[in-house]
């Protein structure tokens, strides 16, 4: 495990909150000067703290505004079971989030799909014709009052 100054935890809450912060913004709000905040976050970046920045889509916009968690259990606990689903999975342009869990099923995913009959599809074409998926609960989210992607 890496421990990480208090500084350097800063840094990573300001970018988590907006990743295209400018450098010299950045080190204003962490009390540091553009080139010390600079070499931070390359440091940062080189020791797989900070993997990537990525951008944060609206899902209204795209017409994707319908999320579905999913809980999926497998018929069997063998390993290429395991391996085949997450590659179906990692195929599937619906599937946002796949999870490996514990407790009573071994899959949590986080859909997101136009409207319901997108998501029937999603069900029946996707995850019904898979052989290794023994169980399938939906969970309809109704709004978010904390998500860290919006």
């Amino acid at each position: 495990m890496t421990s990480i100054d208090p500084i350097n935890a800063h840094i990573l809450q300001c970018l988590q909150s907006n990743g295209r912060i400018s450098n010299t913004a950045l080190a204003n709000l962490v009390g540091l000067s553009p080139s010390a905040c600079l070499r931070r976050v390359q440091d940062l970046e080189k020791r797989g703290i900070i993997q990537g920045y990525r951008a944060i889509l609206d899902r209204r916009v795209l017409g994707q505004d319908v999320v579905i968690f999913v809980m999926v259990g497998l018929s069997a606990h063998l390993k290429a079971d395991a391996l085949a689903f997450e590659a179906a999975m990692a195929k599937a342009p619906e599937v946002q989030e796949c999870h490996n869990i514990t407790g009573s099923v071994e899959y949590l995913l986080r859909i997101e799909v136009a409207d319901l009959t997108a998501y029937k599809t999603f069900h029946a074409d996707r995850l019904g014709t898979l052989p290794m998926v023994g169980s399938i609960t939906s969970h309809i989210s109704l709004g978010s009052s904390k998500d860290r992607l919006e």
